[in-house]
């Protein structure tokens, strides 16, 4: 048999339909392979059990435990039974319960002193935790002989990542059952970089891995399959960088005495050294015959746009065209606005009053009346448009250019990679790539999620920007500290400044939070609204205040008509949703508050907060939440409060959140295809995996020499997970 193809095999031969098909749609698994990848979470040993002290509510849990008692109890009249069972690990006691016809067999093989693995949902009830009707499966008696008792008392017994209909024991039989297979697994790293570093044959790695003996053969088999992951991937980074360089593309070199040099001598400031250093990494790019590809990463207000603006400008004094593709409406209309105002008689290409070196700057958006679209659409044919900003409507069909140069992309996790190369394939060349993101990215990373991409990293704030104070207001334990809050966004007003409230929820009864059980209702309350709050802020502590809502679900109309006279300081208070997250800039807000601000990712909340201080006063972020002092949520609110480094914060995030999330997996709902590996922990494996990766693909691009690294690649780059490399 094929050595790939028996991985390939899929799970129903092995394992039966009905067990397959549970695996294939709660858990993701088709193959034989991906079984086998489907590594324990972690291990019982049966001398050290669970703690039943730190079990999370309304989660499926697996645990290992001793039964303490057990009784069965009627109700209704001695009609009805109900069997409690008490288990218990030393550190904490659980109930279980089990009614009707269940009881029998539980109360069988649940005797007091027997142990057993339990899995089920942690309810609460009566203020208990409990386990209603769980799966369980007895661990059986030691034998009398001490070597027995020993062999049980030091299994590790793996615990699967399970689902409510498939118990990890059920998951450990059916690895069982495929793990022979395991033999035949092809090993992607060549041998000569598997032996210099030392690491342990596949086969060897998955069987330790599923069936250790001991706590070493967790150790090697981690380390090994976490080097396969980082590996694989880099190499798949590299194979793309390197047909990048492959490809030709137009050198666009600045021009003296044209555009850009009529712009620069109108800007009223001078750079900072990190945007002068960007610059120049940019503009070299640009001048070369191979396609620039350069993530810009940047805080919120460390000038980005203007650096990107520049880049810009040089490709029209070069002949050609620059298009800027942003996330929202909102967002592109506001570059818009911002790139004019700041080109002056340089945006007005064409028209009287325009400078000799002007060029014209257009919008499009999908939401542009008929003959404003048409017009664009001819300017950018012709060429006259030298400028184009916009949202996916750049993408479509009809938008074709004159020659396009240059590709910006604000907000780079917004896009996938299927939209980067539609709007590459415009050029008649590939055009030049600049990504910009203002949530900075912990170098690993980058390096993992953007390994394409050359990192550009602007972490200085320009000169006369104010720093931002931020407190956590904890509105359940100190009422009195939210009123407070509102009287210090009315002192701002009085000053002459403006303020936004930010709440997780617009309000208009389309986005009403589904509503499970009365219980639910009592439990968690919804997320605080726009429309509600805006209403209670307007008739009680802000009476009086020009107070408007701005949120995503209105007319485009309405929406820019709302930015511009906040914008124009005719409203005092803006309360919205997080369309303001990106890119809306008006110097005089000087002060935010976020409610419900345990809803938010940290990344989001640092986003948020750079919306104020962006002038010369100081800017305030109140960070309200009725969550208790000792949750999670307080101590990721109190870091938010504590630093205004976004790489920091994004440490923390990535750290709190799921490694999935990080490679874009929740936005695209392919599985991770990190299993193994952490990024923020495993940051020599991935430096290491990615020097390695780089010089194979120096030497063997099309990796000939190399067919098992070509088959993993394949695996890890199935269609669908082609696109996780560009969703980071």
């Amino acid at each position: 048999m094929d050595r790939v193809s028996a991985l390939d095999e899929p799970l129903k031969k092995t394992l039966g339909a009905a067990t397959a098909k549970v695996m294939a749609e709660h858990l993701d698994l088709h193959t034989v392979g991906d079984l086998l990848h489907h590594y324990p979470r972690r291990y019982a040993e049966r001398g050290e059990l669970t703690p039943l002290s730190e079990l999370p509510l309304d989660e499926h849990v697996t645990v290992v435990a001793q039964v303490a008692d057990a009784r069965v109890l009627t109700f209704n009249q001695g009609r009805g039974r109900r069997l409690e069972v008490t288990i218990t690990d030393g550190s904490g006691r659980l109930q279980l319960v089990f009614f009707g016809k269940g009881v029998h067999k539980p109360h069988k093989d649940l005797l007091p002193g027997s142990r057993a693995m339990f899995a089920g949902k942690v309810s609460m009830f009566n203020r208990k935790l409990q386990l209603a009707h769980p799966a369980y499966e007895p661990l059986g008696a030691a034998a009398s002989a001490e070597d027995a008792v020993d062999a049980f008392a030091n299994q590790l017994i793996p615990i699967y990542p399970a689902c409510k209909q498939l118990e990890s024991w059920k998951i450990a039989k059916a690895v069982d059952a495929v793990l022979p297979r395991a033999a035949e697994a092809a090993d992607p790293l060549p041998p000569s970089l598997r032996e210099g570093r030392g690491f342990a044959a596949l086969p060897d790695a998955l069987r330790k891995i599923h069936r250790p003996r001991t706590k070493a053969d967790i150790d090697e088999a981690r380390d090994r399959l976490k080097w396969d992951e980082a590996f694989v991937l880099q190499v798949a980074l590299a194979r793309r960088r390197h047909a990048d360089t492959q490809l030709p593309a137009v050198a666009r070199k600045p021009r003296p005495g044209a555009l850009l040099d009529a712009f620069d001598g109108k800007l009223p400031f001078t750079f900072t050294e990190g945007q002068q250093k960007v610059t120049k990494e940019i503009f070299d790019d640009l001048a070369t015959e191979h396609p620039m590809h350069r993530l810009l990463q940047g805080e919120v207000g460390s000038g980005k746009t203007i650096v990107a603006l520049r880049a810009m400008l040089t490709v029209v004094d070069a002949g050609g065209q620059s298009a800027m593709l942003a996330p929202t409406e909102v967002l592109a209309q506001q570059h818009h606005r911002s790139v004019t105002e700041m080109m002056g008689e340089l945006a007005e290409g064409g028209m009287l009053g325009g400078s000799e070196h002007a060029t014209k700057v257009v919008l499009l958006t999908g939401s542009m009346g008929a003959a404003a679209r048409r017009q664009a659409l001819l300017d950018l044919v012709t060429g006259e448009a030298g400028i184009v900003i916009g949202t996916h409507a750049l993408i479509e069909d009809k938008v074709q250019f004159h020659d396009l140069g240059l590709v910006v992309v604000d907000e780079q996790h917004r896009f996938g990679v299927e939209q980067r190369d539609a709007l590459r394939s415009k050029g008649k060349q590939p055009p030049h790539l600049l990504v910009m993101t203002a949530t900075p990215i912990p170098r690993t990373v980058a390096m993992t999620v953007f390994g394409d991409l050359e990192t550009s990293v602007l972490d200085q704030l320009p000169a006369g920007r104010s720093p931002i104070a931020t407190h956590v207001v904890p509105a359940q334990d100190k009422p009195h500290f939210l009123a407070r809050a509102w009287e210090r966004v009315r002192e701002e007003v009085e000053n002459g400044h403006q303020a936004y409230v930010v709440c997780p929820r617009i309000g208009d009864g389309e986005d009403e939070p589904k509503k499970k059980s009365a219980e639910d209702d009592a439990e968690k309350r919804p997320p605080l609204a726009v429309i509600e709050i805006a209403e209670q802020l307007a008739k009680g502590p802000l009476s009086g205040l020009r107070v408007e809502v701005l949120h995503g679900r209105m007319q485009p109309d309405d929406k820019d008509d709302v930015m511009r006279r906040f914008a124009a300081g005719d409203v005092d208070v803006l309360v919205a949703t997080t369309v303001i997250e990106v890119g809306v800039n008006v110097p005089n807000a000087t002060a935010m508050v976020i409610m419900d601000a345990d809803r938010f990712g940290v990344s989001q909340l640092h986003q948020l907060r750079g919306r104020v201080g962006r002038g010369s006063a100081p800017g305030l972020c109140l960070l309200v939440s009725e969550m208790p002092e000792a949750s999670p949520a307080r101590s990721r609110l109190a870091a938010v409060a504590a630093t205004l480094d976004g790489f920091e914060l994004s440490r923390i995030d990535l750290e709190q959140r799921r490694e999935g999330d990080v490679l874009g997996q929740a936005q695209s709902g392919v599985r991770s295809s990190l299993r193994m590996l952490t990024v923020i922990e495993d940051e020599e494996v991935i430096a290491a995996a990615r020097e390695e990766a780089v010089a194979i693909v120096g030497e063997d691009p099309e990796l000939e020499r190399l067919p098992e690294l070509r088959t993993a690649l394949d695996a890890l780059l199935d269609t669908e997970r082609e696109q996780y490399l560009d969703k980071g």
